[in-house]
């Protein structure tokens, strides 16, 4: 396993923010206030103003009187100023570094994922050529999503496998349908060894997709949680940009696309072997008994001193509500797993019926109509975007916090469909209207990838209870993969009886409901360990 030096150089300081929970579905007027979570040898007391709250029960009209947010103090000086110690030491902060490892060998997965959604993009026509289904549009969707199909599996057991085996022993399992299938891709001399294949690399990527951001937020420091969980978005953004770039040689060689399939297969030698030398969840650690073990590998990553800390909040959480070794899928229909549930199931239809993968899709017409006829070129325009965006929110993410970053985004990729809408809508100059359209979708493109891509994915596990973590997260992906095949299926048609201005003004309309919904419904868990929001969140934590 991975140690670094610089685990004992900083030692990670936990913001404590005041939350409002959210009611069950049948009273989402109301909200109740919450009280102070005690902490049995660290009281946050004497780090925060105090705070005047109800007892648990006592509900206010929802948005009457929103809880203030504590104005954190320095543990060292009474009116919260930074020596000038502190400050150099806040300039060469390297509490990030010891994690980090982990963390990117499991966004490997992600640069799977990304990948294996472009890989078919340019080669497509090759292989039906090849493979003797050119010319059937139902074929070629259906290699296409066949792998939506696998993937949707895929999310359903990764819960149940976690749970048993642990992060690091699961994601190596999963590493095998997707070596398997980008070989037999590779290989594959019939439509049926190819379906197959892309079948099995979707059951791997879709596992992952639910474990990789459980296993990153449970074991990165509590102040980077967020910009390391923004990994996946990067992972996700850089197998899609290297996909198209070796898309391009493709074009001069239609046997090409066998050795992309090949190449596909190295990045899951890579990941079976980089969490071979990972280190577990010291959550999952705890809850399968193995103290010892959790207490190593948090002394490694956090940090010495905040090894009593974290495992007194572990066996608190645990002792209140249960591990997951033992729960069931039924308990995502009682509180409080069923408002996180219906909380992450909704972003995910939100996220995708905003329009993200079919705007993806057009945008190549988009970018043609402008004069850039290179199909690759603009898909290597998009991928550009979709990275840069990326990057910020790795900064943003842990500054500005979630709910402001996901609100955020939502408003402009609503903003951004309105301005391609009105751009084809109104008789303006051809040059200005292709213009404003290819505006339209960069920034609806970058806003996407700064908020609504990387925020969806952490902020509910983030939300989610050590009991159901894993659930709620299979239960969510599998809402993603049908929403996700919805829209690949019907937006076509969708476009051919309605036109672009409809449908991109319904994706604005969309939007602008998801940033509603992310006001009204999700909490800043910002500086906050994942038993901290649980305790909030789940009276019987307290």
């Amino acid at each position: 396993m991975w140690t670094a030096a610089a685990a004992t150089t900083t030692t990670t300081a936990t913001a404590a923010v005041c939350y409002r929970r959210h009611t069950p579905l049948s009273a989402i007027s109301t909200v109740p206030t919450l009280n102070p979570i005690p902490s049995a040898k660290h009281s946050l007391h004497r780090r925060f103003r105090p705070l005047t709250c109800s007892p648990p029960g006592d509900f206010k009209a929802y948005g009457a009187n929103k809880p203030e947010i504590p104005e954190v103090l320095d543990s060292n000086s009474e009116n919260g100023s930074l020596n000038s110690e502190e400050q150099n030491n806040q300039e060469i902060d390297l509490g990030w570094l010891p994690a980090f490892p982990h963390a990117l060998v499991a966004s490997m997965s992600n640069f799977l994922f990304g990948f294996h959604i472009a890989v078919m993009n340019g080669p497509i026509v090759s292989i039906a050529k090849e493979l003797g289904f050119e010319g059937n549009s139902i074929l070629e969707g259906l290699v296409v999503s066949i792998f939506i199909a696998g993937a949707f599996l895929g999310s359903a057991g990764a819960g149940y496998m976690v749970d048993r085996l642990g992060f690091r022993r699961t994601l190596q399992v999963d590493t095998i349908p997707l070596i398997l299938g980008a070989v037999l891709c590779a290989q594959a001399h019939s439509l049926d060894q190819l379906l197959w294949g892309r079948f099995f690399v979707g059951l791997g990527i879709g596992a992952n997709a639910v474990l990789v951001p459980i296993y990153i937020s449970e074991v990165a420091p509590t102040k980077y949680r967020g910009s390391l969980g923004s990994l996946c978005q990067i992972g996700t953004c850089t197998g899609i940009i290297a996909s198209l770039f070796l898309g391009i040689f493709s074009e001069n060689d239609p046997h090409w696309w066998r050795t992309m399939l090949y190449i596909a297969s190295v990045p899951g030698f890579i990941l079976a072997l980089g969490m071979q030398f990972a280190v577990e969840s010291p959550r999952w650690l705890c809850k399968a008994g193995k103290l010892h073990d959790a207490k190593e590998v948090i002394s490694n990553l956090w940090g010495p001193s905040e090894v009593e800390r974290s495992i007194d909040e572990f066996q608190s959480v645990l002792n209140n509500d249960g591990g997951d070794l033992d729960s069931s899928w039924s308990e995502l229909l009682e509180e409080p797993h069923s408002r996180v549930a219906f909380i992450g199931g909704t972003l995910f239809v939100l996220q995708q019926f905003a329009g993200i993968n079919a705007v993806l899709y057009f945008s190549s017409l988009t970018f043609k109509d402008a004069g850039i006829t290179n199909g690759a070129l603009a898909s290597l325009y998009v991928g550009i975007t979709n990275f840069a965006g990326a990057l910020c929110a790795l900064y943003l993410i842990d500054t500005q916090g979630r709910q402001k970053l996901i609100i955020g985004s939502y408003l402009g990729m609503a903003v951004s469909m309105f301005l391609v809408v009105s751009a084809i809508s109104f008789p303006i100059d051809e040059e200005l209207r292709n213009n404003l359209s290819i505006s339209g979708t960069i920034l609806y493109i970058l806003t996407y990838a700064i908020g609504a891509g990387p925020v969806t994915g952490l902020i509910i596990p983030e939300l989610s209870s050590s009991r159901t973590r894993g659930k709620i997260m299979s239960f969510s992906f599998s809402v993603h993969w049908v929403c996700n095949f919805l829209v690949g299926l019907f937006f076509l048609e969708l476009m051919k009886n309605f036109g672009v201005a409809p449908v991109y003004a319904s994706f604005g309309a969309v939007s602008l409901l998801a940033a509603l919904f992310s006001y009204s419904f999700l909490v800043e868990t910002k500086g906050r360990s994942l038993e901290e929001i649980e305790m909030s969140l789940n009276p019987k934590a307290r």
